[in-house]
């Protein structure tokens, strides 16, 4: 009560509470504005690096082949929505950390074909305009042709897609109140993508897979307490959606390299191309001149 017998406002003792505590941290960790960072303390499920056929601290859930199976570019399709919905989670390209996928497993050599082509294209030029030093070494034909094109793509990604919060409520039921908060707060965050590896000189679709990632995260007091006093920073925080979408590509990579290593040529009598087996009446396809046949 204050003097003039009217009651301490609830808002005005919670300001009260955090001014303590913010100033009992400042006294315990004076001059301090964060811990020191640690390398590699963060990432994702696609970590380490490589150098040529080489890869360190490779994750072990990707799949990896012993033996090279030929070129490969990657290509987004930078029109599609999905490529513009990635900004509103400050999530840039998928092309690099793909590209750290398929050079630790050693299936494909990773050849450019992106903004770097065009640094590529700038020293060739320089070495055409003669300003490049005797023996540059960049005379035509050695730039390595692609064999393959690989394209990704986001088909579902979604944060928050679950209720599970409820169900554990209940399941734990009077356990304790703190509990039933945890449980208020669970999320789950999912995440589907394709890939879709292409023949440069066919351009016949050889493979196809599609892969997902699921995760839980919660926040203390995320349920019970409307959001909580301390939202994500108790508990658990949200794993970051560029996390979960880097664990769905690996998924749809291991099975994109699982179906390229059991992979046997589709094929279609009288040649692929020539007009299919499903010919029509009067047509000039192998198939039609059968119908006519009959």
């Amino acid at each position: 009560m204050r003097r003039d017998g009217c009651p301490v406002h609830w808002l005005g003792r919670f300001s009260i509470w955090c001014a303590m505590v913010i100033g009992s941290a400042a006294l315990i960790l004076p001059g301090y504005a964060g811990t020191t960072p640690k390398l590699g303390g963060g990432g994702s499920v696609a970590t380490g690096s490589a150098g040529g056929s080489e890869a360190q601290d490779v994750s072990s859930q990707l799949e990896k082949c012993d033996e090279t199976l030929g070129t490969m570019a990657v290509v987004e399709d930078q029109t599609a929505p999905w490529y513009h919905q990635l900004s509103q989670y400050k999530l840039g390209s998928t092309i690099p950390v793909l590209r750290i996928m398929i050079q630790q497993s050693n299936c494909f050599v990773v050849v450019e074909r992106g903004r770097a082509m065009q640094n590529m294209m700038q020293e060739r030029s320089l070495t055409q305009s003669g300003e490049m030093r005797e023996g540059s070494q960049f005379q035509k034909g050695q730039m390595v042709a692609a064999d393959y094109t690989m394209s990704p793509n986001i088909t579902f990604s979604q944060k928050g897609t679950s209720g599970v919060g409820g169900a554990l409520g209940g399941l734990f039921g009077g356990a304790g109140r703190v509990v039933g908060m945890v449980a208020g707060g669970l999320k789950a965050n999912e995440a589907s993508t394709t890939l879709l590896l292409i023949d440069n000189r066919s351009g016949v679709q050889l493979a196809a897979s599609e892969g997902s990632a699921k995760n839980f995260d919660f926040s203390l007091f995320g349920g019970g307490a409307g959001g909580g006093m301390f939202g994500g920073a108790g508990g658990y925080s949200n794993t970051p959606e560029g996390k979960i979408l880097i664990a769905a590509f690996m998924d749809s990579y291991s099975k994109l390299v699982k179906a390229t290593r059991n992979y046997k040529a589709q094929t279609v009598k009288g040649g692929l191309g020539t007009g299919g087996r499903l010919g029509v009446s009067g047509g000039s396809t192998p198939a039609s001149k059968e119908i006519q046949e009959k």
